[in-house]
Order: C-alpha cells, then sequence, then structure tokens
C-alpha cells in the first residue's frame, strides 16, 4: 500500500521492535506476567495490544515458555 505516510515505520517493524524490547526486559528480570510488561512498556508508548502482538511474535519463534498455574501466569525465555 502506497498511501502510508513515509514517516511512520511499517507496523510489522514496530511489533518487531516492541518483541525485542519485551525479550530484553525477560532477559534482565526474569519471568513476568502479561500485566507486569504491559505496565512497564506502556510508559515507552506501546499499548497491550502491541505488547500482545510482540508476545506472540516471540512465542511463534518458540523464544517463550507460558508457566500457568492457579495463582499465577507468567512468561519467561527459554
Amino acid at each position: 500500500m502506497q498511501s502510508e505516510a513515509k514517516s511512520n515505520p511499517p507496523y510489522e517493524w514496530i511489533i518487531g521492535e516492541t518483541a525485542g524490547i519485551v525479550w530484553q526486559m525477560l532477559h534482565e528480570n526474569g519471568p513476568m506476567s502479561i500485566r507486569q510488561l504491559v505496565q512497564q512498556l506502556k510508559s515507552a508508548g506501546r499499548n497491550r495490544d502491541l505488547v500482545m502482538q510482540a508476545i506472540g511474535w516471540l512465542a511463534r519463534e518458540d523464544k517463550l515458555l507460558f508457566e500457568i498455574d492457579k495463582r499465577r501466569r507468567q512468561i519467561r525465555l527459554k
């Protein structure tokens, strides 16, 4: 599509960049909940939908483990 403004990067690029930020946060902090990731990335201008898409990106690349029990759900790197 040619109608996109040239100053805006493609949305796929933004998702990929956010996936890199999520990966780095998990690498530095260890397991985190989705809520924690969303709260921390909000200050970087990333909304919940974008964080969820980034998590999906990393999951599709087989880089995440999801730890789910009765009281909590956390994500960590493989």
